[in-house]
């Protein structure tokens, strides 16, 4: 593959892979014929302050993760411009009245994947297709098939990225199963902001990871709204029907998720720690390697665990600030034992009537799940990464104090 691609950089197949802001903003500005983008610049550009360094100094890159991060970040630009040239062309995309998502908080790996899709089964919801959280912004080809029945090009164009990850390393899609039609989280609409867990989940960026802990997001989440209204204008879909989203970004800026969505209803999803810490590592370990020959196992494991601490840590200090109506709890083995009882006790939370259409889309899709992925296939242990048991339960100790759940959640 590297005799390929500086074959391909050699003959000009493929543009160098540039991280310096004004090259990228410049191919950008070429690429699309475009040169707008106003709106929370000011956050997008402290993002890109602390961001690029990371990845020169730290996230220690190969030629192949040097080039997906030039195609991401020029992916961004590309997407920011195409997006407030819409706003403009059609005003009415900003004056689309939203119902109150439905959100799914949780750690990596506390089951927010399974519940989320069992939500978006119900056909009263509505959810992001993979090909719409990665790429949230319809693009002049996806334009130009918009209300036709024509395939959208951003489906093959996920599908090929897929591919090529798999091709890799498939235990990544092994370790979270999806596809270009699936269900998934909004990392892509954060992503706009350069505001998305997936950075730092994929490379060793650890100064950007802190910086995005310590600043407010809230521009992010703003933006994330705007394009959840441009994804029902384009769908032409009935805003009146929930989103359904999740992503365990939403945990440590959850203050900020609670400012844009004030009306928002939370189903919070726990986990044995010990669990969390290590499947969590698990997949970001996976990632990383894809990008980068020098991933230090016990570096991951590490800072895993300080993630874990620290999203933990912050919503059990915001959550006393959010209304308790607002607020629902469900445990991973809870929803694994019986998800039907679970699903009718989050529907009477959700004060919505859970239809007998919903319960068997949600069956069926269990059942194609198990089937088409295969969940079990993920293995990991806690040791691979340097950590114990022991270590886990002590650092999180805090957090097992203070749960609503049952305390031996937290037993050794």
């Amino acid at each position: 593959m590297m005799r390929s691609l500086k074959s391909a950089w050699s003959s000009g197949l493929l543009p160098p892979a540039d991280l310096r802001p004004d090259r990228l903003r410049g191919i950008a500005e070429k690429e699309t014929g475009l040169s707008i983008d106003t709106l929370d610049r000011d956050h997008l550009e402290a993002q890109l302050a602390v961001l690029l360094p990371a990845l020169h100094e730290e996230a220690r890159l190969t030629d192949f993760g040097r080039l997906v991060a030039h195609g991401s970040l020029l992916k961004v630009m590309k997407e920011r411009m195409w997006f407030e040239q819409l706003l403009a062309d059609h005003p009415e995309i900003d004056r689309i009245e939203l119902a109150p998502p439905i959100f799914v908080v949780g750690s990596m790996r506390s089951g927010t994947t399974r519940m989320q899709r069992l939500l978006a089964s119900d056909p009263s919801h509505m959810a992001l297709r993979l090909f719409e959280a990665q790429c949230p912004v319809p693009g002049p080809r996806s334009m130009a098939v918009r209300g036709t029945r024509k395939p959208d090009p951003r489906n093959a164009q996920v599908g090929r990225m897929l591919k090529l990850i798999t091709s890799i390393n498939p235990a990544v899609t092994d370790i979270h199963p999806t596809g270009p039609m699936e269900f998934d989280e909004e990392l892509g609409l954060l992503e706009q902001s350069l505001s998305s867990a997936m950075i730092e989940a994929q490379r060793r960026v650890p100064s950007f990871a802190r910086h995005c802990e310590a600043v407010d997001q809230t521009p992010a989440y703003a933006r994330m709204k705007q394009l959840l209204k441009l994804r029902c204008w384009f769908e032409g879909s009935d805003p009146s029907k929930p989103f359904v989203l999740k992503t365990p970004q939403h945990m440590q800026d959850i203050a900020a998720l609670h400012t844009v969505f004030p009306d928002s209803k939370l189903v919070f999803l726990h986990r044995d720690p010990v669990q969390l810490v290590a499947s969590g590592a698990s997949l970001a370990w996976n990632q990383m390697i894809i990008q980068s020959d020098d991933v230090d196992a016990r570096w991951v494991g590490q800072e895993w665990l300080h993630k874990t601490h620290h999203r933990l840590q912050v919503v059990r200090d915001v959550r006393t600030r959010i209304p308790q109506a607002l607020q629902f709890d469900l445990d991973f083995d809870e929803v694994s034992a019986d998800w039907r009882g679970c699903i009718k006790r989050t529907y009477a939370f959700l004060g919505t009537e859970l239809q007998p259409q919903a319960v068997s889309a949600m069956a069926a899709y269990l059942d194609r799940a198990r089937l088409e992925h295969g969940y079990s296939r993920h293995r990991y242990r806690l040791e691979q990464f340097g950590l114990t048991a022991g270590e886990v339960r002590e650092r999180l100790a805090d957090w097992c104090e203070d749960t609503r759940l049952e305390q031996e959640t937290c037993a050794a």
